[in-house]
Order: structure tokens, then C-alpha cells, then sequence
């Protein structure tokens, strides 16, 4: 099923997809003032070649009036055609179809960007944005419709196959549908017929401004879950409006508002694949037209499920191919037993693609250094194979390490990987191993199949020292990613061992972590740090067991960074299940033995209001130090800019290089992590500036 084509349209206008896969329109931040550019056309290129049978870019505003973000694609502007020829020439050539998201986003925008007040169908605010916009009057909504049509033809004249118009999520045209953001009483509101009359006004100006042998498709949003909200009776009745103009030849879905049910949109690792399938199968027992399914399908074998079900025409893949461009080649092969291996699953971690670009930064992926960069992958894989074939040993078998391995073999050095403890993965197992974050075990998982697959040889449960570094053959290149370790804070030193914990030593053996003792019962305080998964993680770990939990932070909020990457919701709503309790703007002050327990000094800092809590057991989520023995112990600890040093080694007169990447050079988080070990295993003989191996990110950090 997946591999099946499908033909789009009819009475003239019809496009050929060669199967079932969808790369939907999703914000990637590459504009280059407001105009699409060459890493657009390379990173549609890549998913075209990768085998996506039908590409949507992200959307294109239709308005000057229509800003909400700095990087949004002005479809109304003519400058766009040409950056739209090089990217529908660029996927054209690999076969796959290629449609522009128009769009006008209303109120749920900014003036920040236009300076001018925002347009809506009434003034209503919307609750992310919080401005209240201007109702339009007819010559706006005139003017509008206009804007949609102009652009289409931009679009057709940059040579793609059609246009899907946005109605979900953040759009005007869902504005006017929504009951609770349309309060009109004219033609325009009051009743969905009325409220439908401005996309079908659309519709009909766009497919004039198309023409024939065009695509149009239309992206409806099937459920909200918000107050005044679109639901799904009522999109399943926009939908048999939409195919009774005549003019669409698809409808695309989705679920959840950019507002307050946001995290829908976008879901985490902590929402099942298929959650939003509901949808589609309601609009597809509704309407002849193909429809197209959305949900987090991240395996091939849950888009196949999807189509096999009847649920949709036409599954979206969006993370799955940001994670791995080659998604449906492998998908296919793996599915028709053409492979075993199949392609990368995205861990949903969120961190580098929607995390990333809500900070206004350009896409990129935590398991894929290569996406947003495809314009610019040379500057991480070298131009050509290395000179010559180099021994490297890489020590330290955590994502950092298993990435440098990868690479390094995959451009033909001969390398062995290093792991002091029983399995491959660092601190990623540790975070696997929580409720919710199942989905990082993917990362490890798969970085263990590339480095088999180039033929790393692993050494588990084997401990690497300076003095063993050359024994037998002298390396060319050695790559130390040991790794962090816990550090503790000050206030907790020289606290009993069976009463304090570092978030690692309870989630690597929790009875340990208890000196053999049974936890279930015990007051536990989990103290934030980092604002990001390991405090609230090992909270939900241990209400598990039984403990009654509160979690303290400085921050203004526990988990501050979750917002980020969409996790926040789940957490509160799960915290609030189990009885997790949470205290913040909170500092220790002072910890000291009390009984078997520990007595905590807690300072409210905004206030200086301080009360002593007694615990049994304490938990600490915070900052590690970088494990760098084996490092110091080959440089002499001369180099400490994570640049690779020269060193002499016993039996060598030219001695080797010693390259410090992860959390060995400075703990933070995984992403860094992995695009270090990239860099450093792409420029291993290649003769690349020394000084690249140093980078800024995150490391391997749970």
C-alpha cells in the first residue's frame, strides 16, 4: 500500500504520485528575507530523492499584511519565482510532486514585523499572540482573496504542481470557520455555511489563478479541542463543501490548535503514532476526494497500518524524513523485504526541529546533522574520501562516540569503539528508561546499526587508559567521548549516601540508588536544576513506586524548558494524575542529616521566605563535570578549547592526534553530542582545520 501510486485530480488537471508518502508543510526558518533560496531547494531536494511521493513546502503568506514570524516566504511578492523555479526543478528531477502551502495567518500573528494592525473576521484575540486584530470589512476580505490568487500564480509560474491552501492550525481561513473567533452577523458569519463562504471564495479564485493541469488542495482542521473551536461534525461538513465545488483534488488534515493544544500539533514521544486518525477516517467515510493522514507515523510499518486500515489515501511523514531524508526508499525496501534494516525512526525528542525554530533558528535534527545543512553538507563530510586510510580508536560508546565511530568508518578509516560499561548508548539508555522518553532509545539504536553496518569493531566492558591507548598497533587518531559525570552541589555534601541520589543512580538502579531499600512511601524531593527532562522524568519515575514527590526549582516553573519542545502539557497533566507536587522559585539553602533522612532549608528567593522540610530521600537534577582522565592523561592537560592535540605515543616517532568531543569536552546536551562526533569523524584525514572539532551545543546530558 505504501508504495502505491495515486493519481490526484481529474477533468484535466491530475498529477501522478509514484506512492503514498507525504512530506507536509511544516516552518523550516531557511527564508532569507522573505524570499525561498538554495537550502529550500536542497532540502526539498533531499526528500525528494529520498523517494516522497508528494512535497509540500511550508507556507508562503498571500499579504503584506500577514507577518507573524521573521522567516515567513512572501508568496505575494514576485521576487519569489525564481527561488521557486529552483526548488520545483530540483525535486521534479527526482521524480516526486511538489505543491506551495498558501496562507494568511489573521490574528494569530504579529505586528511586531508590519506594524500594522492585524486582520481578523472579528476582533478577537488570539491567546498565543495577544493582540486584538481588526475586523476586515468586504474590500478587505476582497483584497485578500486577491492576495490568495496572486500567489497561486507566482506558484505556477516557479513551476509547481499546484497549491494546498492552510485552513488549520494558524489561519485566517480557519478564523472565519472557527465559531469562537468568527462573530460576524453579515454573509460571513453566524452559521458554517456563512462561515465557509471566505474559503470557498478562495478556492474558486485560486483554482482561476491555477488553471488547468494544477493541483488543489485544501488542509482542514478536523479537531481543536479548544472552547469555540472547530470540531470534527463540523469539519467533516466543511469537507463535503469543499469537494462539492468541484475544484479540490485532495483534503489534507490535522489536529490542534497554535495555541493552547499546540503540543497535538507537534506531539512528543509521549503520544502514541495513528493518535489523530480518528480524523481523517471521518472526512474519508464523508468524501470521494483522497485524504491525507497525519499523527506521528515514524515506522514504515504504522503508515502501512494506516493505509491497510482505510484510515487515509496518503500518510504525512514530516519528522520521520526530516530525521532521515531516504524515509520512503527505506520504508518500501524494508516493507517488500527488500532490507531488514528500514530507515532511521525519528525519536519525536523535538529538540533541534520545533524546538529550535521556535527560537527563531534554522531546522535542524538531533539525530540528522545533515538537515537545513543540505546546501552546505560538504562543510561536514569533506568534499571526497580521506587521503589515506587512518587507525582510529574512539573510547567512550555514548552518542558523541558512536557518532565520530559511525562516520569515521563510513568514509573507510579503520576504527574501534571503546565502552567501559556492558552496552552501547551512555546516558541515553538512562533517559530511555524513564516513563515517556521511551522514544531516545531510537538514537543510540540506530547509531548502533550504522557503525555495525560500516564495520566498527566494539569493544564493550572494556576500560581504556592512557598507558593501553597504543597497545598493539599505534593509532593514528584517538577520540576520547568518556563522557560526564555526576557532580554534586555543595549543600549536599557530606550527606548520608542511602539518603541522597543523583537523578543518574536512580534511574541506572534504583534499589541501589536506596541502598537495597524499598521506596514506595518515602518523601522525596527532586530538586530541578536543569529545567528540562531528568528532574521531571525521575519525579514520575518514583511516584511510580510509590513515593510521594515534590519537585523544587529555582526557575519560575519545574521543567521550564519542556514548553520548547512540546512536553510541557503532558507533564502537568501526568504530574497532576500521579500527585507530583511542585515548588518554584525555590532555592536550598542548607541540607543536613536528620535521622535516616535529610532536613532541607528551602528559600522562596522572591520573597526570602525560608521553611525546613524533613525528607527521606533527596534527588538531584543538575550540573555534571566532564569525565576527561583519559584526556588529560594523553595531552598532559596542555589543550583545554576541545582542539585536537598531537601527542607522542610509545613505538610512534609521529606520534597521533587526540580529539575531546560530547560531554567530555563540556556536559550539555545530545544534540552536540552527535553533531561533534559528526564533525570529527568527517574530518579524520581529511585535512580539515583542527579547530572545527570545538563546537558549541549540548552534549550527551540526559
Amino acid at each position: 500500500m505504501l508504495s502505491s501510486p495515486l493519481r490526484l485530480g481529474a477533468d484535466g488537471r491530475s498529477a501522478v504520485l509514484r506512492n503514498r508518502v507525504v512530506f507536509c508543510a511544516h516552518l523550516t526558518n531557511l527564508a532569507v528575507d522573505g524570499l525561498p533560496n538554495a537550502d529550500h531547494a536542497a532540502y526539498y531536494e533531499a526528500r525528494a530523492r529520498g523517494g516522497a511521493g508528494l512535497i509540500i513546502t511550508e507556507e508562503h503568506t498571500v499579504h503584506a499584511s500577514d507577518r507573524p514570524y521573521e522567516k515567513l516566504i512572501r508568496g505575494y511578492d514576485p521576487g519569489a519565482i525564481d527561488g521557486y523555479r529552483a526548488i520545483t526543478d530540483r525535486v521534479h528531477a527526482h521524480g516526486a510532486v511538489v505543491l506551495s502551502q498558501l496562507n494568511h495567518n489573521g490574528a494569530q500573528g504579529s505586528s511586531l514585523y508590519t506594524r500594522r494592525a492585524l486582520s481578523a473576521p472579528s476582533a478577537v484575540w488570539d491567546p498565543m499572540f495577544r493582540e486584538v486584530p481588526r475586523p476586515l470589512d468586504h474590500a478587505g476580505i476582497a483584497d485578500i482573496v486577491r492576495g490568495f490568487a496572486d500567489t497561486a500564480r507566482h506558484c505556477r509560474l516557479g513551476g509547481f504542481d499546484g497549491v494546498e491552501l492552510q485552513c488549520s492550525q494558524a489561519s485566517l481561513i480557519r478564523q472565519f470557520l472557527a465559531s469562537g473567533t468568527n462573530l460576524r452577523d453579515d454573509e460571513y458569519g453566524g452559521t458554517l455555511a456563512r462561515r465557509a463562504r471566505f474559503l470557498l471564495e478562495v478556492i474558486a479564485a485560486v483554482r482561476d489563478a491555477l488553471g488547468p493541469g494544477k493541483i488543489l488542495g485544501v488542509r482542514l482542521a478536523g479537531e481543536e479541542r479548544v472552547d469555540g473551536g472547530i470540531t470534527l461534525d463540523e469539519a467533516v461538513a466543511v469537507a463535503r463543501r469543499v469537494e462539492a465545488t468541484g475544484d479540490v483534488d485532495y483534503i489534507n488534515t490535522s489536529i490542534g490548535l497554535a495555541t493552547s493544544t499546540l503540543h497535538l500539533i507537534e506531539a512528543s514521544m509521549a503520544t502514541p503514532a495513528g493518535y489523530a486518525l480518528h480524523i481523517p477516517s471521518a472526512l474519508r467515510a464523508a468524501v470521494d476526494l483522497p485524504v491525507v493522514g497525519v499523527g506521528r507515523f515514524s515506522r514504515p510499518g504504522e503508515a502501512e497500518a494506516a493505509l491497510r486500515d482505510g484510515a487515509c489515501d496518503l500518510v504525512g511523514v514530516v519528522r520521520g524524513q526530516i530525521a532521515d531524508p531516504d524515509f520512503t526508499v527505506e520504508a518500501v525496501a524494508a516493507l517488500t523485504g527488500g532490507t531488514a534494516g528500514g530507515p532511521r525512526v525519528c525519536s519525536a525528542c523535538n529538540q533541534e526541529c520545533i524546538g529550535r525554530v521556535g527560537f527563531n533558528r534554522p531546522i535542524r535534527c538531533l539525530q540528522n546533522p545533515h538537515a537545513g545543512r543540505e546546501n552546505a553538507t560538504h562543510t561536514l563530510v569533506g568534499l571526497s574520501a580521506p587521503a589515506r586510510r587512518l587507525r582510529v580508536i574512539v573510547v567512550g560508546g555514548g552518542p558523541a562516540g558512536m557518532q565520530a565511530a559511525a562516520v569515521a568508518a563510513e568514509r573507510g578509516h579503520e576504527v574501534t569503539l571503546f565502552e567501559s560499561r556492558p552496552r552501547l548508548g551512555g546516558q541515553i539508555v538512562l533517559a530511555a528508561a524513564a516513563p515517556y522518553r521511551e522514544g531516545l532509545a531510537e538514537i543510540t539504536r540506530d547509531l548502533a546499526r550504522r557503525c555495525a553496518a560500516a564495520g566498527v569493531r566494539i569493544e564493550c566492558g572494556v576500560a581504556v587508559r592512557a598507558g593501553t591507548v597504543s597497545a598493539g598497533a599505534t593509532p593514528d587518531a584517538v577520540v576520547v567521548a568518556t563522557g560526564a559525570l555526576p557532580d554534586a552541589p555543595e549543600w549536599a555534601r557530606g550527606l548520608p549516601v542511602g539518603a541522597y541520589a543523583d537523578v543518574r543512580e536512580v534511574l541506572a538502579a534504583p534499589d541501589r540508588a536506596w541502598h537495597g531499600t524499598d521506596a514506595a512511601g518515602s518523601r522525596v524531593l527532586v530538586v530541578d536544576g536543569l529545567g528540562f527532562h531528568p528532574a521531571t522524568s525521575v519525579a514520575e519515575f518514583l511516584a511510580a513506586r510509590g513515593c510521594a514527590v515534590t519537585v523544587c526549582t529555582d526557575g519560575m516553573v519545574v521543567g521550564q524548558d519542556l514548553g520548547v519542545t512540546l512536553d510541557r502539557e503532558g507533564w502537568l497533566a501526568r504530574a497532576h494524575r500521579a500527585g507530583i507536587r511542585q515548588r518554584a522559585d525555590t532555592v536550598i539553602a542548607a541540607a543536613r542529616r536528620h535521622g535516616a533522612g535529610v532536613r532541607v532549608t528551602l528559600v522562596h528567593h522572591p520573597t526570602g521566605a525560608a521553611t525546613e522540610d524533613d525528607w527521606d530521600r533527596v534527588v538531584f537534577a543538575g550540573q555534571q563535570r566532564s569525565d576527561d582522565t583519559l584526556w588529560r592523561a594523553l595531552t598532559g592537560g596542555a589543550q583545554g578549547d576541545g582542539r585536537p592535540e598531537t601527542v607522542g605515543a610509545a613505538g610512534s616517532a609521529a606520534g597521533f592526534r587526540v580529539y575531546r568531543i560530547g560531554d567530555a569536552l563540556a556536559p550539555r546536551r545530545a544534540d552536540a553530542a552527535i553533531r561533534e562526533g559528526e564533525r570529527v569523524g568527517a574530518m579524520l584525514g581529511s585535512g580539515a582545520a583542527p579547530g572545527s572539532t570545538s563546537a558549541p551545543g549540548s552534549g550527551a546530558a540526559l
